[in-house]
């Protein structure tokens, strides 16, 4: 009995010493490259602004994303709740940055075609006509107090399209439910360099770049359509 015992147990810890070990990889978060040059929206953005909200300010909210996660999965290995919790505001800030940004590249575009009639037969239905959901965006985007974004939303529980603010850098989805379908970035460093302190100009002007194949396939995605 013993020698069994003593079999068992020998073949026991040879397994568990020839078990692979399985390790969890962390993926980074990468800068997305733009689907196009940074002059291609001229006028309306010009290439200084594209370059240094690409290349400096969405890289910055990237790079920052992956310390803070790093750092979360540090406090997470340690069992360091305190510090998780303290992790959560910079995770918030720089996560929304980067999937904000994300969007927005998308959504612009020197030849973004028009609105589908899917799309169109939506917005009629809950706005009466595409210059009123413009006017509607525009109007809440101008009135952000400070720095945030504007966006046009698809709110699945409701079935309908819906405008809505959010400060800072707080991504529309984790922040309000809707799904976001065009976003409209009012943080200064997006116009400030061309339309300086006049914020309606650039609104106004943005419409004029919006991707709107892109902004349908976000409609047709979010509801299921």
């Amino acid at each position: 009995m013993q020698r069994q015992l003593k079999k068992i147990n020998e073949t026991t810890h040879t397994v568990s010493q020839r078990a692979p070990s399985t390790t969890l990889i962390r993926l980074k978060h990468k800068l997305p490259e733009l689907p196009y040059d940074h002059r291609a929206l001229e006028p309306i953005i010009c290439a200084e602004i594209m370059e240094l909200h690409h290349t400096k300010h969405h890289a910055t909210y990237v790079n920052n994303l992956n310390v803070a996660e790093e750092k979360l999965h540090e406090a997470v290995a340690k069992g360091d709740v305190n510090a998780q919790i303290a992790l959560q505001p910079a995770i918030k800030f720089n996560g929304g940055g980067h999937l904000n940004h994300s969007i927005f590249w998308q959504n612009l575009s020197p030849n973004g075609g028009k609105p589908d009639a899917g799309l169109l037969q939506q917005i009629e239905k809950d706005f009466s006509s595409m210059d009123e959901m413009k006017k509607r965006l525009s109007e809440a985007t101008i009135a952000v107090q400070g720095s945030g974004w504007g966006w046009l939303g698809y709110n699945p529980k409701d079935k309908r399209l819906q405008i809505a603010t959010c400060a800072n850098q707080d991504p529309l989805q984790a922040t309000t439910g809707l799904i976001p379908l065009f976003g409209i970035d009012v943080w200064e460093h997006a116009y400030y360099l061309q339309y300086k302190n006049v914020r309606p100009d650039y609104v106004k002007a943005i419409f004029d770049i919006a991707n709107w194949n892109d902004i349908n396939c976000r409609f047709k995605n979010a509801c299921g359509c």
